[in-house]
C-alpha cells in the first residue's frame, strides 16, 4: 500500500518502508521486497534503481535514435579516437557479436566508420565519424538531462557523498568480479 505525500502542515512521523530503511512517503515503486531478497534489501534496491535508471536513459536515447549502450560504444570512440575493433569489445566488455550489431547500426546512421588496419589489415578499426560531433552535444545534454532528474532534490553534499558510497560499492563489486573491465 503507497502512502500520500503529506502536506507541509504535518508533522507526523513517516513509517518506514520494511526491511528498507526508507522512509514510506519516498518509497520505491514497488511496495514490497519479494521473500528471497529479505536477506538483500540494499542490493535488491541498488538492481531496481539500475533497471529504472537504464529504461530513463533509454527513453532518453531514443529521441536521438541511439539505443542502451551505444552512447558508451560512442564516448569511447568521441574519448580514444580510431581503436581496433578487437580493442573496443574489450573496453565495453560486451559480447563481439553484441559490438558488432551495435557497430552495424550506428555506420548505417553514419555515426561510426569501420576500416581496414593499415597497420594489420586482418584488423578492423572503427572511428567516430564528424557528422557524429552533432551526437556528442545531443548525448552530453542527455546524461545532464538524466543526472538531474536521477538525483533531483539532493543538495550539494547529498550528491558528493552518494557518489563517495557508490565508488565503494563499485570497488567492492570490483574486487569480487576479479576486476573490471571497461573501468580500468
Amino acid at each position: 500500500m503507497k502512502t500520500a505525500h503529506a502536506g507541509p502542515a504535518d508533522t507526523t512521523a513517516t513509517p518506514e518502508t520494511p526491511g528498507t530503511g526508507v522512509a514510506a512517503d519516498t518509497a520505491p515503486c514497488t511496495d514490497a521486497l519479494p521473500s528471497a531478497a529479505r536477506g538483500g534489501p540494499l542490493s535488491h534496491a541498488v538492481s531496481r534503481i539500475a533497471r529504472l535508471h537504464r529504461i530513463t536513459a533509454g527513453k532518453l536515447l531514443k529521441g536521438l535514435d541511439l539505443y542502451p549502450g551505444q552512447e558508451f560504444l560512442m564516448m569511447h570512440l568521441w574519448d580514444a579516437g580510431a581503436v581496433r575493433q578487437s580493442e573496443l569489445i574489450k573496453a565495453l566488455d560486451l559480447d563481439p557479436s553484441t559490438v558488432t550489431k551495435m557497430l552495424q547500426r550506428l555506420e548505417q546512421t553514419g555515426h561510426v566508420r569501420r576500416r581496414p588496419d593499415p597497420a594489420d589489415r586482418r584488423a578492423v578499426l572503427v572511428e567516430a565519424t564528424d557528422d557524429s560531433c552533432a551526437l556528442r552535444t545531443a548525448v552530453e545534454a542527455a546524461w545532464t538531462n538524466l543526472e538531474e532528474h536521477t538525483l533531483a532534490g539532493l543538495g550539494p553534499a547529498e550528491r558528493a557523498e552518494l557518489a563517495r558510497l557508490l565508488a565503494r560499492v563499485e570497488a567492492n563489486l570490483c574486487a569480487e568480479a576479479e576486476g573490471c573491465p571497461g573501468l580500468a
